[in-house]
């Protein structure tokens, strides 16, 4: 999952080659790896970039240091040559992971539909053009990792907004949806605007939490279930906001959190890289969005739901929830 905006190549050229490297300390990247940089300078030719990115002839966006020589590329690539950002990619898969878990809990149900399983494959989805462009580095993956952010909000835009509703309803929620999705892809990949994308992925995710909670108020009739389903809601919030904070810190905090990497090495340098914790805590507040709204809109609500969760979640309900029929002691 990113955040990062890339701009195009213009066409000045430079040439990095093994004998000519600058024997300094890499790029500081967010979440980039951190090893000897003197392994991850190989000859080629590559296009300057406006800004502190270059996009070489090989199709990879790399950066260079903000204060540092335009010549000087980032340490991408160092634990494995198939991988630019070995822990971004795989804590990318924990999106995948949970997706899958929610579709096999979902298929061990009487009522599994084709409708109730697409907010899985959204989640799954968000985690493979994750690791695809943490993986690749380029442009193209680069916008499949965006645009597949709406992948997820949309499918449960639609669950939320056409619940017992008339067919017409649905047919037009369906229909305004499939537009506004078509409408950002085209423009973000096309125009590579920003803007729209961003206003129209965080209108959404409003949009479900507040009509999560006023549905959670009209559809659960039991107080316990009901207060459990609050307080897994506000972890999946927590844990969102949670990891927005770590992506803030590994974004301004960056070049002291290459020199603790590189201070501590492998492998508690890998605890360091925070990009790889964003992509943790919103996997959880994904996961959690998709079961709740599953619930609600299913009417799966009569009893606790804390055992179908998965790991942490399942914990947490437990530790924060309580007991049925507990009362609190004077």
């Amino acid at each position: 999952m990113s955040v990062d905006r890339h701009s195009k190549a213009s066409a000045t050229y430079t040439v990095a080659s093994e004998s000519s490297r600058p024997n300094i300390p890499a790029a500081s990247r967010p979440g980039a790896s951190t090893v000897d940089a003197s392994k991850t300078y190989r000859r080629h030719v590559s296009l300057e970039v406006p800004g502190d990115l270059i996009l070489h002839s090989d199709g990879f966006l790399r950066r260079w240091p903000i204060l540092g020589p335009p010549d000087i590329l980032s340490q991408d690539y160092v634990i494995t040559r198939y991988i630019a950002e070995f822990i971004n990619t795989f804590s990318s898969l924990i999106f995948v992971l949970y997706g899958v878990y929610g579709l096999v809990k979902l298929y061990q149900k009487q009522h599994a539909t084709l409708s109730r399983t697409i907010p899985y494959f959204g989640l799954m989805g968000v985690g493979a053009c994750s690791a695809g462009y943490h993986m690749t580095l380029k442009y193209h993956t680069q916008m499949s990792d965006e645009i597949s952010m709406h992948l997820l909000v949309t499918p449960l835009l639609y669950r939320i907004f056409t619940i017992q509703t008339s067919p017409q309803h649905t047919r037009l929620i369906g229909i305004l949806l499939l537009t506004e999705f078509t409408v950002v892809m085209v423009v973000h990949m096309v125009m590579n605007e920003f803007l729209l994308h961003a206003v129209t992925f965080g209108l959404g995710v409003l949009l479900i939490a507040t009509r999560t909670v006023k549905l959670v108020s009209q559809r659960v009739p039991d107080p316990f279930t009901r207060k459990k389903l609050r307080n897994i809601g506000l972890f999946g919030v927590g844990s969102f906001l949670f990891g927005y904070m770590v992506w803030l810190i590994d974004e301004f905090a960056c070049n002291p959190l290459i020199h603790i990497r590189h201070s501590v090495g492998l492998p508690l340098a890998f605890v360091f890289e925070l990009h790889g914790w964003w992509h943790v805590f919103t996997a959880i507040g994904g996961y959690i969005a998709v079961e709740v709204v599953d619930m609600i809109t299913s009417g799966e609500v009569h009893k606790d739901p804390t055992d179908q969760l998965a790991w942490p979640i399942a914990d947490v309900a437990r530790f924060i929830g309580g007991a049925p029929g507990a009362k609190k002691l004077n």
